[in-house]
């Protein structure tokens, strides 16, 4: 049986990358708005009441504008944006993030989708704090790159017009709207220090997360925070450690921060020095996939009872 869908806002970059997988769902039915109503209120919230679940890939007041169409129907709603992702009233959409999130998503009527940065730094922190390697008082720095298709229709523009830069940092007045999210669910106290920058490539992202050993809550090595990331992850079908151990022969030199582009899968890894003092932590993602669009339809598929990875790679 096909499950209908309908996606606000399905011509921005998100959006179209939704559509781009549900085209290839085997149980879904996309569901459009004639385009000479696309802006019509009745319109949409109609179209919205015949869905299944509507997904909102909109900016956040015409998020807020759409639940507030959606309510008198009470469709399910998969909300993309940033604007519902610390309101308690919604249920936040990283199933990986810790034991009974998948299923609190399955039962959900109103879901947030994380952003792309917070996926990769909850990744990392999260376990480490839930299991205590990490104490809740500890002060974490963020440095992240992602590509240029982060910024949406507007940054791929005047990237295609050569107005961008080849790398650059942005955020620096350290209010970036991700920090919400990432203090609220990694479980920490302080909001880390998030230092986001844009590189010269379209979509991909690396999110490092460096500790000294003294930062942990207690005596740790390189293989014990492995363990604690493989243990957290064994049983997701998205969530990976990356090739070895620290410090093992495997272990790459290099990081491509695009090398999952077009995909929802996400890898981890752990770096460190050879004297165990220092750790490099680092989470590899789609920022358009796991990031984005993947995460949304990973999330339609549980909250509609579906297998967890139709429609994504």
């Amino acid at each position: 049986m096909e499950c209908k869908v309908f996606i606000d806002g399905e011509a921005g970059t998100t959006g179209l990358k939704v559509a781009e997988r549900l085209q290839q769902h085997p149980l879904v039915q996309i569901l459009r708005v004639d385009e000479a109503y696309r802006k019509d209120a009745a319109a949409r919230a109609d179209i919205m009441a015949a869905s299944d679940i509507t997904i909102l890939c909109l900016p956040d007041d015409a998020a807020l504008e759409a639940v507030t169409l959606a309510e008198p129907s009470k469709t399910r709603l998969i909300d993309a944006s940033s604007a519902h992702r610390t309101n308690s009233n919604w249920v936040y959409g990283f199933a990986e993030l810790q034991p009974g999130q998948r299923d609190a998503i399955a039962t959900a009527r109103l879901i947030t989708n994380p952003g792309c940065y917070p996926t990769g730094f909850l990744a990392l922190a999260r376990p480490l704090v839930a299991s205590g390697l990490v104490a809740d008082t500890a002060l974490i720095n963020v440095p992240a790159v992602s590509g240029f298709s982060g910024g949406g229709k507007a940054m791929i523009a005047r990237h295609d017009a050569g107005e961008l830069d080849p790398a650059f940092s942005y955020g620096t007045n350290l209010q970036h709207k991700h920090l919400g999210e990432m203090t609220v669910y990694s479980g920490l106290k302080t909001p880390p220090i998030f230092m986001p920058s844009v590189g010269d490539f379209f979509a991909g992202m690396l999110v490092h997360m460096p500790l000294h050993a003294d930062q942990f809550a207690g005596p740790v090595t390189a293989a014990k925070i492995y363990d604690c990331f493989a243990d957290w992850y064994g049983q997701s079908n998205f969530v990976r450690m990356g090739a070895g151990a620290a410090n093992h022969q495997d272990t790459p030199s290099m990081l491509a921060a695009d090398a999952l582009a077009g995909r929802n899968d996400m890898e981890l890894f752990v770096f460190s020095d050879t004297g165990e003092r220092r750790f490099w932590l680092t989470a590899r993602l789609d920022n358009l996939g796991k990031g984005a669009s993947g995460a949304a339809v990973q999330n339609m598929n549980i909250a509609l009872g579906l297998d967890e990875g139709l429609g994504l790679l």
